[in-house]
């Protein structure tokens, strides 16, 4: 899916490039692919344009099946006119101008022969958008903008939360920093940072909330490594671990380095950040190397100690296990659409492969902190009362209560579920 544009196209084409990309990413999540994944920079209009349409799917895929008689549709004309029915319901641009430019990109995304459906699609959009008669029939899906069996896991789970979770993950969530305070202290960051016309307020203990949101390396200090950007709810993890001078710390499933870099920011450690990709170390080495920080990094795999550990045991061992991502979906909304059903078993068979597997390396008396981004019991408080059936000499830890405590996503913060375990020293 090449986006190479022709050198013949008329100027005045920035929209058009904008949906033209967006939707070459759209299609890449409408054929299963993650956002994560891809090798497209998102600058500010194409990102917004992504993530809206994303937020918007259960309902614009159902609008377009309903304006179109071509079921068999190119797919990045189908991505296009899902982008271009965005920017219509957002009120961004005027209405001819969103048409005119969807049209352009055709030619953009090498199918200007479909052009003339594209214009077809959108105008019937409009001219049927203000009569209740032409919709598409409304569902739950729809309502919700979540898949049905997310929808029900939650209601099931959280009766009386379940609305509220599902409005907080269709909207944008607020961007909120990590101040390094071995560089800077919080509040010298924040006079910085309001000189340089950024505005933030305090947030937990060394955190920030911007007012407004910027671009990453725009944050002041950001390239000295002064400040990262990481949700609020995310920067529990090193506290909750209560780590001290000298340890031993193993950052499991490490990647990109978040947590790893507020863990060593945090005390004197010796810290191992393991991850199974090697492109992903990368991102991490380069994370350390911005903060100014150092640590063993290692590309293995967890649930094979053997391929890198050297058999010394850890005092304190970070378990960010992979898992759903249904509470970030705010900021990751192709999770949602991305995800089945059947996938939450097998995250839960796994995080308990991985929980079993760490906790052979764990001293006596060492703490362990299993962390997902997900809401869903089955992954969280579900793998935790098992594994403490499993497991007599792991005792829940009373600062994440007895099977684990969890974040609701929300103003203050996204969806996070932490649990600290105890080793109960055996021969003591």
């Amino acid at each position: 899916m090449s986006l190479d544009a022709p050198q013949t196209l008329a100027a005045g084409t920035t929209l058009a490039r904008t949906l033209a990309t967006s939707a070459k990413m759209i299609a890449q999540v409408i054929q299963g692919a993650s956002l994560a994944n891809t090798e497209i920079t998102l600058d500010g209009a194409v990102r917004d344009t992504v993530y809206g349409t994303l937020r918007a799917y259960g309902v614009i895929p159902a609008l377009f099946d309903h304006l179109s008689t071509r079921p068999n549709t190119h797919i990045l004309i189908r991505a296009l006119i899902y982008a271009a029915l965005y920017a219509l319901q957002s009120e961004r641009h005027a209405k001819y101008t969103v048409v005119d430019q969807a049209v352009r990109a055709c030619t953009l995304l090498r199918q200007p022969a479909a052009g003339g459906f594209v214009n077809a699609i959108l105008r019937t959009y409009l001219r049927q958008q203000n009569t209740p008669s032409k919709q598409p029939t409304p569902n739950a899906q729809v309502a919700a903008q979540h898949p049905q069996w997310w929808i029900e896991l939650l209601r099931a789970s959280y009766p009386t939360q379940a609305s509220s979770i599902l409005r907080t993950g269709n909207a944008p969530g607020p961007m909120d920093v990590r101040i390094n305070t071995r560089l800077i202290s919080r509040a010298a960051w924040l006079n910085q940072a309001a000189q340089q016309g950024v505005t933030a307020l305090p947030v937990g203990e060394c955190g920030a909330r911007l007012q407004q949101a910027v671009p990453m390396q725009a944050l002041p200090g950001f390239a000295q490594g002064e400040v990262s950007v990481q949700d609020a709810g995310a920067q529990y993890a090193a506290a909750l671990l209560q780590l001290q001078s000298g340890q031993r710390v193993l950052d499991a499933c490490a990647a990109p380095g978040g947590k790893t870099g507020h863990l060593l920011e945090s005390a004197q450690i010796i810290l191992t950040a393991l991850d199974i990709s090697a492109k992903r170390c990368e991102r991490i080495e380069q994370n350390l190397q911005r903060l100014g920080l150092s640590a063993q990094v290692c590309v293995g795999d967890v649930l094979q100690p053997d391929t890198w550990w050297d058999g010394q045991k850890f005092d304190r061992i970070l378990a960010d296990v992979p898992c759903s991502g249904s509470g970030v979906v705010r900021r990751h909304p192709d999770i949602k659409w991305l995800r089945r059903a059947s996938d939450i078993g097998g995250f839960a068979q796994q995080q308990l492969r991985i929980l079993e597997s760490l906790w052979q390396m764990l001293v006596p008396g060492g703490k362990l902190l299993y962390v997902t981004c997900s809401v869903f019991e089955q992954e969280n408080s579900h793998v935790i009362k098992e594994f403490l059936r499993r497991t007599p000499a792991a005792t829940p830890d009373p600062s994440t209560g007895e099977y684990g405590q969890q974040l609701m996503p929300g103003p203050d913060h996204d969806g996070f579920f932490y649990a600290c375990l105890n080793k109960r020293d055996t021969q003591a």
